[in-house]
């Protein structure tokens, strides 16, 4: 373990201004997306999308690193350099999924426990010799109220794989995002996401400080509290920022390197105001940023897709606008004139 490697990654995922690119879609989900707009999945179609959004000038001004899904990490840009050398070029450092997905677990219907732990530790060292600096690993919760989601038991085995996972990527000198993401899909209200967020927290980092995980080393990227998707109640940007702030204080221990949100399926802009709220309501102990998927893409891939060949540059336009928008979030210097810029 290099702790000096560790921490300065750390450090610098969570850098002013910047934040975390998520393009690990797998196989399946790309796929998915790509015919959204209209295009096949295969492995050069997969190529040329990813392409244009590493290829992005001055990517790494906002974006301070991308996580990557394994075929990502092993191939090559359109030009024909690796896409790892074409990010350590950009400034913008090569991460990797490493879990395995999410799969029902036995014995407790409708939950789910990802999995992956299996030989993790010799996929890690592959990966960093193919030039992997960081590693993510996403666990899924489910609210339920009705149905008793989620049980405990599936808090617990989520939260100790999340923290062996952890243990094993710093034993490879690889920075681990742990991401709990408790979905927003459901009728529950705000008061009982913040519940579960923060059961969720809790125990998640007891089980960081069972496995002798080193926070100052590792990343935290989970959902912000807000009520499901099908709840009558959706509350305001200002309601949203100061619930998910107010658990994280009571949940998240200080010496924890950063945290980066997921989107969680929020809209671009909203994604944005949220964060950029949040951190108007500092000094907070630890940077507050961004690690979207959708809520980076989504503009990129509908221009892209509408003209492969000739949207490139418009495609990365929208990206680099998108990592702007949040990059100022970060800093709390966000304000909606920004967007017709």
């Amino acid at each position: 373990m290099n702790v000096e490697q560790l921490l300065e990654t750390a450090a610098a995922m969570v850098a002013p201004g910047k934040g975390i690119l998520a393009i690990d879609e797998s196989t399946g989900t790309i796929g998915k997306k790509l015919a959204s707009v209209d295009i096949e999945s295969t492995e050069s179609t997969r190529q040329a999308y990813r392409d244009m959004l590493l290829t992005t000038p001055d990517l790494g001004e906002h974006i301070a690193g991308a996580i990557l899904y394994d075929e990502t990490l092993r191939q090559n840009g359109l030009n024909g350099v690796a896409f790892v050398d074409i990010m350590n070029q950009a400034g913008v450092i090569p991460g990797i999924k490493v879990d395995m997905g999410a799969h029902p677990m036995a014995g407790f219907d409708g939950e789910l426990i990802t999995e992956g732990l299996d030989g993790l530790r010799a996929r890690l060292e592959e990966y960093a010799q193919l030039g992997a600096k960081f590693a993510k690993w996403r666990a899924v919760i489910t609210i339920n109220e009705e149905n008793g989601m989620p049980a405990q038991a599936n808090i617990d085995a989520n939260c100790h794989a999340l923290a062996r996972y952890a243990a094993l990527c710093q034993e490879a000198s690889i920075v681990p995002i742990v991401e709990p993401e408790i979905l927003m899909t459901g009728s529950h209200d705000i008061d009982t996401a913040y519940d579960v967020n923060e059961l969720v927290l809790k125990t998640l980092f007891t089980q960081l400080f069972e496995q002798d995980v080193i926070l100052e080393g590792t990343i935290l990227k989970p959902s912000m509290v807000t009520a499901g998707d099908k709840c009558d109640e959706q509350n305001g940007v200002e309601e949203v920022a100061e619930a998910t702030v107010n658990c994280l204080l009571n949940s998240v221990p200080a010496s924890l390197a950063g945290i980066v949100f997921l989107s969680g399926g929020q809209s671009e802009v909203q994604a944005t105001e949220h964060l950029n709220e949040m951190n108007n309501l500092g000094p907070l102990p630890w940077p507050l940023s961004f690690s979207y998927g959708r809520a980076l893409q989504n503009s990129a891939l509908k221009v892209w897709g509408a003209n492969p060949e000739g949207n490139v540059s418009a495609g990365q336009q929208e990206l680099a606008h998108r990592a702007r928008m949040n990059g100022m979030a970060t800093m709390g210097d966000y304000n909606s004139n920004m967007e017709s810029s």
